[in-house]
């Protein structure tokens, strides 16, 4: 049977699946992993946990399809990440994660005057410094850790890093290269040299290779450790929101594509590059498709910790939230438990819960995450719509889309219709489809057809109008004392 291999590295598991080349999913594995939170801001992964699990994952994919013929390999990961490695290809420290690791917020305006202020990188880069930015992350370590940058070759990210122990090749897909701010051009796609030498100092940058472009084939070596055949094509690779975007045919201006996982992810393609202010421009997976990204530090990784907290069950919780209704009964939530990324770049704003009462219930606090993301989504629309990026459509995917509860809120709440597609599985099915591609002419409108299409409710739309206007003052009203709040808690 004629397959091919996707996987993806998330934040918090590693998953895995056989598709064939209409699609339709042969079979899935996953594997749950951590991260590392050595400090208040610090964000860290073991990175042989990448290579442990896409090997034991091919395996065990293999093992439950025995007549599977793999024919491609897509790979895609969180990111923007730093992985630095030795000459050998060894790892030299743990990989630094995306912009919830936020130990570079004290130096962003020193490296952005060190290259001629914000619209100097602007004008390049599409983005102002922020800590996602892995070229500052680069910085970071140079200036911080020298004796791990003496001994630093290349650096990697989790889809490449994969990719290099399967194919021996060391690349970076264009995509991740431009979330590599201030290093990439995004007008020319090509690394900016002097930049590059000045804040990573004698590192090798790796070859730029288009996401659903071949990077390699599987060496003997690597045909050994994960049972793939040897020399079957791998893609270069992605991150894991760009594979998912891909996954659900998102690459239209005026859709919105967003990523329900255990952070929030959106992704608004745009006709050409355009720089706007708290948000990230970046090159798609193609050539000629540009767009400008957001995302939140945390999503469902909040629910995730209430229902650690309360010792709840996903769908229990679910139905109470949903017969909280609208307002959560007077609860207001700042969803800041990690932050926040876009579109406020605030590395110490922190989670506020106001209007708690002993009359509250999890149910309450529950709807209330839902409606704080839902908030959240619609500051980063407006201010997309600020700078001109249209936005008339919603296209969901990923785990939150079960049970429609989050999606309809979000609908409701940016007054958006939303589609859903047929599969959810997110990225590793993107993966899938960009590895067909190496070896047949595929159409993701058939791979993933619509599902459904979430109308938003006007008169919710209406409801939701004062919550909204409260959200944004209750992180201007908390923000002097969060932020006070923050700089004690790294002295602890």
């Amino acid at each position: 049977m004629r397959a091919v291999l996707g996987l993806d590295i998330g934040t918090s598991s590693t998953k895995a699946l056989l598709t064939r080349f209409d699609g339709t999913v042969i079979a899935e594995v996953g594997r749950r992993h951590e991260v590392d939170r050595p400090e208040q801001g610090l964000v860290e992964m073991d990175a042989a946990v990448w290579w442990d699990e896409f090997t034991a994952l091919t395996r065990e994919l293999l093992e439950r399809v025995p007549d599977a013929e793999v024919e491609a390999v897509g790979v895609s990961g969180i990111g923007p990440c730093v992985l630095l490695t030795d000459d050998a290809g060894e790892p030299l420290r743990p990989a630094i994660l995306y912009g919830v690791d936020t130990r570079t917020a004290e130096m962003l305006p020193a490296v952005t005057a060190e290259l001629g202020g914000e619209d100097a990188v602007r004008s390049r880069c599409g983005s102002a410094l922020s800590t996602q930015a892995a070229g500052v992350k680069l910085a970071w370590v140079a200036r911080h850790e020298p004796d791990v940058w003496a001994r630093a070759a290349r650096f990697t990210m989790p889809s490449s890093r994969v990719v290099e122990l399967l194919t021996g090749e060391y690349v970076l897909d264009h995509h991740s290269a431009s979330q590599c701010t201030p290093l990439y051009d995004v007008h020319e796609d090509t690394w900016i040299d002097a930049w590059c030498e000045r804040l990573a100092p004698g590192l090798a940058m790796p070859r730029l290779v288009w996401s659903g472009d071949p990077a390699g084939t599987v060496t003997a070596a690597a045909a050994a450790a994960t049972g793939l055949p040897v020399g079957i094509p791998v893609t270069a690779g992605t991150i894991d929101a760009w594979a998912e975007g891909v996954s659900v045919g998102a690459a239209v201006p005026g859709r919105m594509f967003l990523q329900y996982g255990t952070t929030m992810f959106m992704i608004a393609p745009t006709d050409e590059p355009v720089s706007v202010p708290g948000m990230w421009t970046t090159v798609g997976t193609r050539p000629g498709q540009p767009s400008v990204a957001g995302g939140m530090a945390t999503s469902g990784a909040i629910t995730d910790w209430l229902r650690r907290l309360v010792d709840g069950e996903w769908s229990t919780m679910l139905e109470e939230a949903r017969c909280a209704g609208i307002g959560a009964n007077g609860l207001l939530m700042l969803p800041y438990f990690a932050g926040e990324r876009t579109p406020i770049a605030d590395p110490d704003a922190r989670g506020v819960i106001a209007g708690l009462t002993v009359r509250h219930t999890r149910g309450d606090l529950y709807r209330a995450t839902l409606e704080a993301t839902a908030y959240a989504v619609r500051h980063n629309v407006e201010v997309l719509r600020e700078a001109g990026v249209e936005v008339h459509e919603l296209v969901g995917a990923g785990g939150g889309l079960l049970g429609r509860l989050w999606p309809t809120i979000v609908s409701d709440v940016t007054g958006l219709p939303q589609t859903v597609p047929s599969v959810t599985i997110g990225a590793c099915y993107g993966s899938a489809f960009l590895a067909a591609g190496l070896v047949a002419d595929v159409d993701v409108t058939a791979w993933n057809p619509p599902a459904a299409r979430i109308e938003p409710d006007p008169a919710a739309t209406a409801a939701y109008e004062p919550g909204y206007r409260d959200y944004r003052e209750l992180y201007e009203a908390t923000r002097a004392v969060v932020h006070r709040l923050a700089a004690r808690g790294r002295t602890h």
